[in-house]
């Protein structure tokens, strides 16, 4: 037998607090050392915070970085920690640190470097070359870093396991979509049954811009058996015992390696040679948690809207509240993420503000014990219509439609400076694909919560959020009641844009798989839906440059994983083009 214990910390860092990034990694090295650890490991780039994208530009920036690692390095005894840090040695490297004894041992450098998808670190970084495996607590342990594992072939893993590598470490910072954890899950399970190893794998936790981290770090036993998960989206240090011998009796059944040319270039260190005898008693490994996707999301918005005010500095929101079900859940969220004290709504309505959409915000404010305040915007509309007069066309139109949306955003706007308040806007990625938003109105804002969620999704996390509560938050009549702006008489989003249960597939399709229109067409579409829902798509790219960020929850999202030119002449024709 050879008992072996890990201790996985996923902790929430700030992209360039390195002090303070330092501080939470010592913390979480010193309760693994309590606990009687043989390796502790924290996530990817943990002392610089992920992603740090043009910092790396900055070579104070990579001084400072070292400079905490070597003050981490520092308070390390007998656990070995492994340390997500950048590297700067012949050029700049993203890498793991190996801290022992109060010095940084060994290094390894990410070989796999990710472009593609919010990823850019061929921007930054130089691939590495090396694989080097060590030994620590008698077991043979490789390291890598996230992308490398996605390699079922990759020099990473396969070089790893001919030095005899019985425990794969894997520090990684990877972002939250819909579905990515068992995904993850999946692609773990696989490598650790094709390479008949513990896989060890941490994940960062947190918000940092439109990014968020979900953690459920996780150990995996040599057959491909979930052994343990830590919680999603939530700090943890998940500490988990396991016999490395069966590594190797699982390989005495499994002769696929043998059959391969082993590498001959793999070093190996000798950190520790064996395991700690100090451990406190550790139970059993604790329950997996498994979460519905409307609770994954739900969870995702509220800790990437907390992080996103907290670490900017904020401590209160403001938010219009409209009586309709996308501001409603944008508040509850907000309450939730930092505490209905910290959330004002502001219900702004016009004379085209039904009386049933008045009630509605009030009953949400009070459901939410939020403060709820009334500015009517008739005068200042009154006001512009005035001043217009000679300049637009007469009676009713788009011009005077906006014209309120931005009278709110400017009352918002003014609040936020009168009280240092950050305005959360309230639009999702149906309108926001469409271009069916206002400059300077609606899309007015510092934080856009539910920009990634689309409107048939945002029904479903609404009434999650009334059955998760066991009572009615947000007034089954704003779910009810059909979804409109209420800028005009009897106007309805249907007006502008096809049913959103027709719509959101169509962009789902056309936004984040990129299929062509004949493709959605064949899919059961009507020809007309389409092509109108992918000119809106098209022509709206120049508002969406001017949205604030907001929470990432779909496999691509509008902003940095979708990046189109504005000036931009290429249309599919009525079966998606040549």
């Amino acid at each position: 037998m050879k008992p072996f214990r890990i201790a996985l910390a996923q902790i929430n860092v700030t992209v360039g607090d390195i002090d303070g990034n330092a501080e939470r990694i010592i913390r979480v090295i010193t309760e693994a050392e309590s606990v009687g650890a043989d390796i502790v490991a924290v996530p990817e780039l943990a002392v610089t915070g992920y992603p740090p994208e043009d910092l790396l530009l900055k070579p104070e920036f990579i001084s400072a970085n070292r400079r905490a690692l070597d003050a981490i390095a520092a308070e390390t005894h007998s656990t070995v920690a492994v340390v997500g840090f950048a590297h700067r040695q012949d050029d700049l490297y993203n890498a793991a640190a190996l801290l022992h004894d109060g010095r940084v041992v060994a290094s390894y450098h990410k070989r796999y470097l990710p472009t593609y998808s919010v990823f850019d670190e061929d921007r930054y970084f130089r691939a590495g070359e090396e694989q080097p495996v060590f030994e620590i607590g008698g077991g043979v342990v490789g390291v890598s870093v996230c992308e490398d594992m996605w390699y079922p072939d990759g020099p990473p893993i396969a070089q790893a396991l001919d030095g005899g590598a019985e425990l794969l470490v894997n520090i990684s910072s990877s972002p939250y979509y819909m579905g990515r954890a068992e995904a993850r899950r999946r692609m773990l399970a696989t490598r650790a049954a094709d390479t008949c190893a513990f896989v060890a794998y941490v994940n960062l936790v947190g918000g940092q811009d439109e990014l968020v981290f979900d953690g459920q770090s996780m150990v995996l036993a040599p057959d491909g058996e979930l052994i343990a998960r830590a919680p999603a989206f939530e700090e943890a240090m998940l500490v988990v015992d396991i016999d490395l011998e069966a590594a190797f009796r699982q390989r005495l059944h499994d002769p696929r390696r043998r059959k391969r040319v082993q590498a001959e270039d793999v070093s190996r260190t000798i950190i520790t040679s064996v395991p700690r005898e100090d451990k406190v008693g550790q139970g059993p490994p604790p329950g997996v948690e498994q979460l519905s996707s409307e609770e994954e999301v739900y969870r995702a918005l509220v800790l990437g809207t907390r992080d996103y005010v907290r670490k900017n500095g904020f401590e209160r929101v403001v938010i219009g509240l409209s009586g309709g079900v996308d501001s409603s859940l944008v508040a509850a969220i907000a309450a939730n993420a930092l505490g209905a004290g910290n959330v004002v709504g502001v219900s702004m309505p016009s004379h085209f503000t039904s009386e049933a959409s008045k009630v509605d915000a009030a009953a949400l404010a009070e459901n939410l014990g939020i403060e709820l305040r009334t500015i009517p915007i008739e005068p200042a509309f009154h006001a512009y219509q005035g001043m217009l007069r000679d300049q637009t066309p007469d009676g009713p139109s788009i011009v005077m439609e906006n014209l309120q949306a931005r009278i709110r955003g400017n009352i918002l706007m003014a609040i936020s400076n009168a009280y240092g308040w950050l305005v959360l806007t309230t639009g999702n990625k149906s309108e926001l694909s469409t271009g069916y938003c206002t400059l300077y109105g609606d899309m007015a804002g510092g934080f856009a919560v539910i920009r990634d969620v689309p409107k048939t999704l945002v029904y479903r996390l609404a009434r999650h959020k009334n059955r998760t509560a066991g009572r009615e938050i947000i007034p089954e009549s704003v779910l009810q009641k059909p979804p409109s702006a209420e800028l005009k008489p009897d106007q309805k989003d249907t007006d502008a844009l096809p049913p959103y249960d027709l719509l959101d597939p169509i962009l789902q399709a056309y936004v984040e798989e990129d299929r062509p229109v004949g493709e959605i067409v064949a899919m059961g579409n009507e020809l007309g839906t389409v092509a109108k829902a992918t000119w809106l798509v098209d022509h709206s790219e120049y508002k969406r440059r001017q949205a604030p960020p907001g929470v990432r929850i779909t496999p691509r999202a509008l902003g940095r994983d979708r990046r189109l030119p504005i000036t931009n002449r290429f249309r599919g024709g009525p079966v998606g083009g040549s």
